[in-house]
């Protein structure tokens, strides 16, 4: 019997049974854990889509993402704030770039950005990409924004600050490295920078349900709401799609309350971009099919973890390269934003694509989602 009727029969069949087959007893594992989150007000609503060889083995939504409204989750058609897995797509955009001449990873981010304050440091694109940069984090309310700024108007958040160690001598995760690595692809290619990812990314690879919030294009830019025939990009506040958005949640101690209301277009590269859990696994089966279309050489080095004084960060050039904790190879993020926490990782030797998206700000389940990710092995070494 086909692999997937003989699931579909395990989970409606009146009494489960649980025979010898490792896959399917992971597949049930999987779906149970899955619906204890929502009987158990961990989260209002998830989706899952995981692909094995290129199908998809388990997709599947749960809970809503519109409590209010009793609206359930659709896993092909519910948008979720993808928070940080915006990185690997902006990064994605930024391989290309560099593929095509235009924007050099060891060049000085001044090179592209002259009139942006001096440090008492310089410091390179690569550095920016790796969080090796000394850009600081988040200060007080900075992570709940709500201005309509665009990319360029974004650096005037943290521009004028120090950076906080010498470029190349440590690593410090943020989002700030992308939102200036975006204004650089701006500069270098003459175009905002969702128009460039939505030719080279988006497009390409059919992610038709990827969207950047309202678009607030830069003054001294052409963009598609002043030029008729620039680029359409995806952009949720028009599109038809704009129903399927998930209401975003914050939890508290007496359930799910609204998120606070932020507009994250200006840091759209580091963190604002908006899909689907089925879009997501397809950006990432692109990668095992070998359709990104970029160059070996240069992809082996967004794919490969950056050193600090001869330790690993786990962390390339926007995407994290780690291993989880059964010594398996895999490249994602996970992303958390207000009212939206994703996972996203893509394990090469198994050729296994996962995509979790959630509608709520960190749900503090990731013990959780690994333990559901790990159903899909067969073994411990897989």
């Amino acid at each position: 019997m086909n692999p997937i009727l003989k699931y579909l029969k395990k989970v409606f069949a009146a009494k489960r049974i649980l025979v010898d087959d490792t896959e399917l007893t992971g597949l049930v594992k999987a779906d149970y854990l899955l619906q204890q989150f929502i009987k158990q007000d961990k989260v209002p609503g998830i989706a899952i889509t995981v692909l094995k060889d290129g199908k998809t083995i388990f997709q599947k939504g749960y809970g809503y993402a519109n409590v209010e409204r009793k609206q359930f989750v659709h896993p092909k058609k519910s948008i979720f704030r993808i928070a940080s897995v915006s990185k690997p797509i902006a990064a994605t955009a930024l391989a290309h770039m560099v593929q095509d001449g235009m924007i050099d990873l060891e060049e000085s981010f001044y090179t592209y950005l002259p009139d942006y304050p001096k440090k008492e440091w310089d410091f390179t694109i690569r550095q920016l990409a790796s969080h090796t940069a000394g850009i600081r984090v988040y200060k007080g309310k900075e992570y709940g924004l709500n201005k309509p700024l665009s990319i360029k108007e974004g650096l005037e958040v943290f521009k004028n600050d120090p950076l906080v160690y010498e470029p190349g001598t440590e690593y410090l995760y943020n989002s700030f490295d992308l939102t200036m690595i975006s204004a650089a692809m701006q500069e270098a290619s003459g175009i905002p920078f969702e128009e460039y990812v939505q030719e080279k990314v988006l497009n390409p690879l059919g992610m038709n349900s990827t969207f950047c919030p309202e678009c607030h294009y830069e003054s001294d830019s052409q963009s598609s709401s002043k030029n008729p025939d620039a680029l359409e990009v995806n952009d949720i506040s028009t599109s038809k799609e704009q129903n399927n958005v998930a209401t975003f949640y914050t939890k508290s101690m007496s359930g799910f309350r609204k998120a606070i209301p932020v507009d994250n277009f200006y840091k759209l590269a580091g963190g604002g971009y908006l899909s689907t859990s089925e879009d997501i696994a397809k950006f990432g089966q692109a990668f095992l099919d070998n359709k990104v279309k970029i160059e070996e050489a240069i992809l082996n080095q967004f794919l490969t973890a950056q050193q600090v004084d001869g330790n690993s960060t786990y962390y390339g050039l926007g995407w994290q390269v780690s291993e989880d904790a059964k010594g398996r190879k895999f490249f994602g993020h996970v992303g958390n934003g207000v009212g939206g926490y994703a996972n996203f990782f893509v394990y090469p030797k198994e050729q296994l694509v996962f995509s979790i998206m959630i509608n709520c700000t960190d749900p503090k389940i990731q013990e959780e989602l690994d333990a559901i990710i790990d159903c899909f092995f067969k073994d411990g070494n897989a």
